[in-house]
């Protein structure tokens, strides 16, 4: 069974969770099968992923088939950016629980500061200005209503944290950003574990096949290949392994049973510390870098702007 971690709510994530980003309607259902049955205990989930009917059916049919119970899940979906206004939350979260077939989120989280105009996409005619504190009143409300247990934000510079913790009244329990050993956001860590927010991380294998990402390979890194072949494991089981020893939860996303399993395997070994400290020599390189968020159009002038220099 898969470790966990405390959030500052008193809940418990689990380490691992399968991501569904870019998992088409038609595998996802089969991935989250696979994986709850492999052990995985944690769905990281989004709207904009256009793939939660699809989940929702798959959990419909691990529960009806008494794999598991709701209470033995994790699920987590985010708040898109055209449902930033604060009277657009409710029906955001209520949508996200009609296609998912639940009665509560595990966690909800704003998927990321950019506010868009209802009903539109990313197009930079369609950016508004953010308004976190009025968007994070209103998710504080769902927090207190019980249809999240825990909320959070995604993508936040270590600024954008602290402004919204300086605000909040409920703060973030988790803050889901791009992690894995080529990004290993030591600043957004250190901020994240002296305020009790839990870093969550997504594409720690550098998302592999990703359109977006033309940086260096995660998985194919001279350092990750060497610690690999020293303890006998996948490069993708020392990545993820590294960040467990880090004390953040990672999202791996594949539709692949065999590695389903074998991303899940990182429980009953450990990487040695001083195979750990090589790790530090890795170039750093931010691979998703959000290149539409900067635009004259957009609040966020250049991608220094959007990251507040973290890039």
């Amino acid at each position: 069974m898969a470790e966990s971690v405390v959030l500052n709510t008193g809940a418990s994530i689990p380490s691992i969770g399968l991501g569904t980003w870019q998992l088409e309607p038609d595998v996802v259902g089969n991935a989250i099968y696979a994986a709850v049955k492999a052990g995985y205990r944690h769905i990281d989930c989004a709207s904009i992923y256009c793939n939660e009917k699809e989940v929702g059916l798959a959990l419909k049919r691990l529960f009806d088939e008494g794999v598991v119970k709701r209470e033995d899940l994790f699920i987590t979906s985010k708040l898109w950016s055209d449902n930033h206004a604060p009277e657009d939350v409710p029906e955001a979260i209520g949508t996200t629980l009609k296609d998912l077939q639940l009665d509560f989120l595990d966690l909800f989280l704003i998927h990321e500061p950019i506010r868009l105009k209802k009903g539109t996409t990313s197009n930079p005619e369609d950016f508004l200005p953010p308004d976190i504190p009025a968007t994070w009143e209103a998710m504080e409300k769902l927090y207190d209503s019980g249809k999240a247990r825990a909320i959070g934000v995604s993508n936040f510079s270590c600024k954008k944290l602290e402004d919204l913790l300086a605000i909040a009244r409920v703060s973030p329990a988790v803050n889901q950003v791009e992690c894995h050993l080529i990004w290993q956001q030591d600043k957004l860590r250190k901020l994240c574990q002296s305020r009790g927010v839990h870093l969550s991380a997504y594409s720690p294998l550098g998302s592999p096949g990703t359109s977006e990402v033309n940086g260096p390979s995660v998985l194919t890194n001279p350092i990750v290949i060497s610690v690999a072949e020293k303890l006998q494991k996948t490069p993708a089981q020392v990545a993820l392994r590294w960040g467990l020893q880090m004390g953040q939860s990672v999202l791996p996303k594949s539709s692949n049973t065999a590695r389903i399993m074998e991303n899940f395997d990182i429980f009953d070994w450990s990487i040695p510390e001083d195979l750990m400290a090589k790790f530090s020599e890795i170039k750093q390189e931010r691979l998703l870098r959000f290149e539409y968020a900067a635009h004259p159009l957009s609040v966020y002038k250049t991608l220094e702007d959007f990251w507040d220099g973290e890039i």
